[in-house]
C-alpha cells in the first residue's frame, strides 16, 4: 500500500499524539512516494501559514522535513544564503553535525502546538548535512531563523517538541494552555485539518 492509497489525505498531528515522541527512520530511498508526501507537508504548512514541517508530524515516521523560510534583509550565515533563495525546500536524512556556542533564544511555535508560543534557547549557528531530493549533499553552517527551524524540525525527527526544551518557569507558564489543548486534541483524536 502507498501514501496515498484510497485518496488518503494528511493532517497535521497535535501535541500529544504519541508519533510525535518517537524517533523517525531514515529515508532509505527518495521515490515516487516520498516526493509525494513531501509535496503534501508543503501543502499542509503552508494552509496553516508555517515556515517548516517534519514528516512525523503528518504521521510518517521518515526523516524528512520541508521548509520554507523568508529570506532576511541580511544573511548571518553561509547557510542562509546558499539554502533561502531556493525556498520551499525538502531535506531528505537532515543532521545537525555541529553547533556554536553562542545560544540565543527567541520565541517559537509549532502547527503541532498551535497558538502556544514560548521562548527556547538553541545555538546560535548550526552545521547542518542533508541531502536534497535531487540527491544533492548539503553541508553548511546556518544561523538566523534558518538555523533555529532547522533545530526545531530536526528535534521532531528526534521525537522532540519545543515545549521539551522549556525553562521550568517557561513551562509552568503554558501549562494550562497545554493541557487544554491536549484536550482539545483527544477529541480531534490528535489531528488538525
Amino acid at each position: 500500500m502507498g501514501l496515498f492509497s484510497g485518496g488518503k489525505s494528511y493532517s497535521v498531528k497535535l501535541y500529544g499524539s504519541g508519533v510525535l515522541s518517537r524517533p523517525a527512520l531514515p529515508v532509505p530511498l527518495v521515490d515516487k512516494e516520498v516526493r509525494l508526501l513531501a509535496s503534501e507537508m508543503l501543502r499542509l504548512m503552508r494552509k496553516f501559514d508555517g515556515i517548516g514541517l517534519a514528516a512525523p508530524q503528518v504521521g510518517k515516521l521518515l526523516r524528512l522535513i520541508v521548509l520554507e523560510i523568508p529570506e532576511p534583509e541580511e544573511y548571518t550565515s553561509k547557510g542562509e544564503e546558499l539554502l533561502l533563495p531556493r525556498m520551499p525546500l525538502t531535506l531528505v536524512n537532515p543532521v545537525i553535525v555541529g553547533s556554536s556556542r553562542e545560544t540565543a533564544t527567541r520565541e517559537e511555535g509549532c502547527l503541532s502546538v498551535p497558538e502556544i508560543f514560548a521562548p527556547v534557547t538553541r545555538p546560535a549557528v548550526v552545521e547542518l548535512c542533508a541531502t536534497t531530493l535531487d540527491g544533492e549533499t548539503i553541508t553548511c553552517e546556518c544561523g538566523g531563523l534558518l538555523g533555529r527551524c532547522l533545530q526545531h524540525e530536526i528535534d521532531h525527527l528526534d521525537g522532540k517538541l519545543f515545549v521539551d526544551r522549556l525553562t521550568r518557569d517557561a513551562s509552568k507558564e503554558i501549562a494550562g494552555e497545554l493541557s487544554a489543548l491536549e484536550r482539545t486534541a483527544m477529541r480531534n483524536h490528535y489531528n488538525r485539518r
